[in-house]
């Protein structure tokens, strides 16, 4: 039997939903969304997506406040520092073990360990700058004070 996982799809246009899906696969054009209160699930097509946030509940938590700087010393084995500027101007800060430009997309683990985001895929067409190590820093730095920053 499939794993089934709560997600939060952003797409490019803006709109967000939520629900749970058995079949996402990182590359995969098609997978579907059973969100609360459909019959049926619905087709999904990545490229229209922007990213699909792997969430520990729907409800999130909105009296937390989520940090989105790198500790100095963050866990072995969460991968290379990351910051994702996407082309409507939002950041999202994380960590990863397998960005390659040539792939439709990649898994960024959060900063914040608290937040409600396990990991997020990242959808490289809806992409503007990414950024590694000190890059990811100054990608942050500069970005942060006029950009929406991501949280679910």
């Amino acid at each position: 039997m499939a794993q089934t996982n709560k997600v939060a799809l952003r797409y490019k246009d803006g709109r967000v939903i939520k629900g749970t899906t058995q079949d996402f696969m990182p590359g995969k054009p098609i997978f579907h969304i059973h969100a609360a209160g459909q019959d049926q699930p619905d087709e999904v097509k990545a490229e229209d997506l922007k990213a699909v946030f792997f969430v520990k509940n729907f409800a999130g938590r909105p009296e937390y406040s989520e940090s989105r700087e790198f500790p100095e010393k963050p866990q072995a084995g969460k991968g290379r520092k990351i910051s994702i500027l996407f082309n409507d101007g939002e950041l999202l800060t994380g960590y990863t073990l397998g960005y390659d430009p040539k792939r439709p997309g990649f898994f960024v683990m959060p900063t914040d360990e608290m937040c409600n985001n396990e990991r997020v895929y990242v959808l490289r067409s809806a992409v503007q700058e990414v950024g590694f190590g000190v890059k990811a820093d100054t990608l942050k730095t500069q970005v942060k004070a006029k950009s929406r920053i991501i949280t679910l």
